[in-house]
């Protein structure tokens, strides 16, 4: 049996149970069906293949959701911290015994290749062992004295947050903003997407076998126009951390507006990847395929447009083809297969447009360009080159695997086409010139940028984007700065003058 087979063979016998009960909500510790009764089918992309039924919550559900998370909030905030990072270390436990079972899932369900849903889990898990680590001191402040006052800072959770995921990278994605989330001592209501509903429900079946207590955290399914515009609405829950489109954000701070909810958005990104031509080139052509070919090209971190400088162009491109015309598209249970299938056919529509806008935009195809024939939602890696900074398909998030390449002539001419665009998420910098590095960097517009690497993240540093690619940060304490509340407490150290009114 070859490994694809034997790969096949276990998923069916993990995906049985959903394909028999459905994905549910979950709600204060209990599996439990929209209350309308209303259900959505789920299909792979892969195949096309129907995997279950999933229930359909909206205003309802979202509001016994948060009831629950508002009854169990009081309890988990004023738990130890260091009995919360007991907790968030089993949840971690119990991910990795279970990686197998939602990295399969995961790839099946997004249609995400093996290759990098294996350590999705993984990463999941260091996630919860991170912010863990973290809940003992959450609290922490400052002391700072005056003549007068002893003042103290201290932090305290917000409330109930509702956190809203995408389908990309679902599972890391959920781990990614639940974990800072429930280390800070607030409550969760979850709603995932719903192309990609299936990990989300194990995730909250690991946590609640931990021993995180009922209501803590509670999960609803459904659509963004019911369940999602319920939970960012709903005066219950006081923060909204989403990841996802700009245009969705834009729409979740106004639907937020009238009960003065904070908001976190990780939004999207037309990221520049800048080669100078003292660049090791060989590991500039390595990273930038990485970073827009890998997880489908479905990442808001990719790197999708190349702006190669002029006197090295024709050969770095020359070469680039070459590799992106034996990328490996297939299965992605197949242990060889390097880009699976787009998650939708929504999304596949989107991304295929494309094609035809480059050649009415004048770009050429020099790699890719096409569907793949046959089931499921295939699309071949494309590289778009002879292409302006003006073109649609330098400007608007594709998010799939399709790279436009640009040619710059000096270091001005870099920057400032790195810099026309509406998005600023990330930058990747390629040279061996320490004072150009410095000087770029210094006025690249983007929340994090990386020189001579691809994205390698590292959990203590913050991670979020400027202009429409989002607001706020995660990672570190920065986390806690969304998901808990500043307090100040001053204590008079004498009998210091106090003014008299009416005296």
């Amino acid at each position: 049996m070859s490994q694809l087979a034997e790969n096949i063979a276990k998923l069916e016998g993990y995906i049985a149970r959903f394909k028999d009960t459905g994905v549910l909500n979950r709600i204060a510790g209990k599996p439990v069906p929209a209350k309308s009764g209303d259900t959505f089918d789920n299909f792979s992309p892969v195949d096309e293949e129907f995997i279950c039924k999933v229930a359909k919550g909206g205003a309802a559900d979202v509001d016994a959701a948060a009831q629950a998370a508002k009854d169990a909030f009081p309890a988990w905030r004023d738990m130890a911290g260091t009995e919360r990072k007991k907790i968030l270390h089993k949840i971690a436990d119990g991910i990795v015994a279970r990686a197998e079972e939602i990295a399969f899932a995961e790839c099946y369900d997004t249609g995400q290749a093996i290759r990098f849903m294996s350590k999705a889990a993984l990463r999941g898990a260091e996630n919860f062992r991170f912010f863990g680590d973290k809940a003992p001191d959450a609290r922490n402040g400052q002391q700072l004295p005056s003549p007068t006052l002893m003042n103290v800072t201290t932090r305290v959770p917000i409330g109930p947050v509702g956190v809203i995921t995408p389908w990309n990278t679902p599972f890391m994605l959920s781990t990614w903003k639940i974990a800072p989330a429930l280390a800070a001592g607030c409550t969760v209501v979850h709603k995932p997407a719903e192309f990609s509903p299936v990990t989300a429900s194990i995730l909250l079946e690991i946590a609640e076998e931990a021993g995180l207590p009922a209501g803590v955290w509670n999960l609803v399914n459904g659509f963004g126009e019911d369940a999602g515009k319920a939970l960012t609405e709903h005066p219950d829950i006081k923060a909204i951390a989403f990841v996802g489109e700009s245009q969705t954000g834009s729409m979740i701070m106004k639907q937020g507006a009238d009960t003065l909810k904070r908001t976190h958005f990780e939004l999207g990104g037309k990221n520049p990847v800048i080669v100078f031509d003292d660049a090791k080139l060989d590991r500039a052509l390595d990273a930038a395929i990485f970073m827009i070919y890998s997880l489908n090209g479905e990442r808001c971190t990719s790197s999708s447009r190349l702006l190669v400088q002029s006197s090295i162009a024709d050969e770095f491109l020359e070469k680039m083809t070459k590799r992106v015309n034996n990328i490996k598209v297939g299965h992605p249970l197949d242990p060889s297969t390097e880009i699976g299938p787009l998650i939708h056919k929504v999304h596949y529509d989107k991304v295929c447009s494309y094609f035809d806008i480059a050649k009415q935009d004048g770009a050429t195809i020099a790699a890719g360009g096409k569907a793949k024939d046959g089931k499921g939602w295939f699309v071949e890696p494309t590289l778009f080159t002879g292409a302006s900074n003006d073109m649609r398909i330098a400007r608007e998030e594709i998010f799939g695997p399709v790279l436009t390449a640009i040619i710059f002539d000096d270091e001005a001419d870099a920057l400032s086409l790195a810099n026309d665009t509406q998005y600023g998420l990330t930058g990747y910098v390629w040279t061996n010139d320490l004072t150009r590095a410095m000087r770029f960097t210094d006025k690249l517009e983007a929340g994090m940028i990386w020189v001579n690497s691809e994205n390698v993240r590292h959990l203590p540093t913050p991670f979020g984007g400027v202009k429409a690619s989002g607001i706020g940060r995660d990672g570190g304490d920065w986390s806690f700065d969304f998901y808990m509340e500043q307090k100040h407490i001053g204590f008079a150290t004498g009998h210091h003058k106090i003014p008299q009114l009416g005296a």
